[in-house]
């Protein structure tokens, strides 16, 4: 039991624990940032120079937390234009990152976030993986669920993937044809593979997409993540608990 906890989680209330990744586990969320951000501006610029209008930036607060955050890559990158009144063709997966369609940005956000990730390594949040572990020990179940098809390559980066009992990605909802944040799909998802109820289970998210999945499955718990000053919305969207890290968890 961690001492003046803001939250405890008990094995007579719950029986597994379901993690997003980036922003929640990894620090990768500002490698994310930081890839859309590049992204975008390269596009923003390119279009506004060719329709001699001014150049509006990508907003890295407000933009990747309203559009981007926690959804799907293709579907950031659509919610995001339409946000701007752009339209452009879907694309497909195998489109080059140097394409204009929804699915070529995408993969050059992919193609920058990679190499950053090559760059500057992945680093955790010790709090997480202490709590992770003091789960485990009790007996929890654990997931980790993520929109990222890149998951497995951060978690073997960063040497935590024997901490979840089960893993649902963008390949998975790609594999499966399941809708991704908000939608509670890949929460539901990962319940079904460890065995348990939604009620019986928390999310824990730091994405107002995700704290709407987590709601909208009808999971017991929902614990926001407040990592980037909106804990309100994350509130709005259905959190339950609210911390700013997560060593205000505890166990008993």
């Amino acid at each position: 039991m961690a001492a003046c906890a803001s939250f405890l989680i008990s094995r007579s209330d719950y029986d597994a624990v379901l993690f997003d990744l980036d922003g929640v586990v990894t620090q990768t969320a500002k490698l994310h940032v930081a890839a859309w951000k590049v992204m975008f501006d390269e596009f923003l610029q390119r279009r506004a120079e060719r329709l001699g209008e001014p150049f509006r930036p990508f907003d890295p607060l407000d933009d990747y937390r309203r559009h981007v955050d926690g959804k799907p890559r293709y579907h950031g990158v659509a919610d995001f234009l339409a946000s701007r009144g752009i339209e452009l063709p879907w694309g497909s997966p195998a489109d080059p990152p140097e394409r204009d369609t929804v699915s070529g940005l995408g993969n050059r956000k992919n193609v920058l976030y990679l190499k950053l990730m090559k760059e500057q390594g992945v680093e955790v949040y010790p709090s997480t993986l202490a709590l992770i572990r003091t789960l485990k020990s009790e007996g929890f179940r654990t997931a980790i669920v993520t929109a990222s098809k890149n998951c497995t390559e951060v978690l073997n980066a960063a040497r935590i993937a024997d901490l979840f009992d089960t893993q649902v990605d963008g390949l998975t909802l790609q594999e499966n044809h399941l809708a991704g944040k908000p939608a509670p799909d890949s929460f539901l998802e990962a319940a079904r593979r460890l065995g348990v109820e939604p009620i019986r289970a928390i999310v824990v998210e730091d994405a107002i997409a995700g704290v709407a999945a987590g709601h909208a499955g009808g999971f017991g718990c929902i614990i926001g993540v407040d990592r980037a000053g909106q804990a309100e919305a994350l509130r709005q969207a259905g959190a339950r608990v609210v911390v700013s890290d997560l060593a205000e968890i505890g166990v008993s």
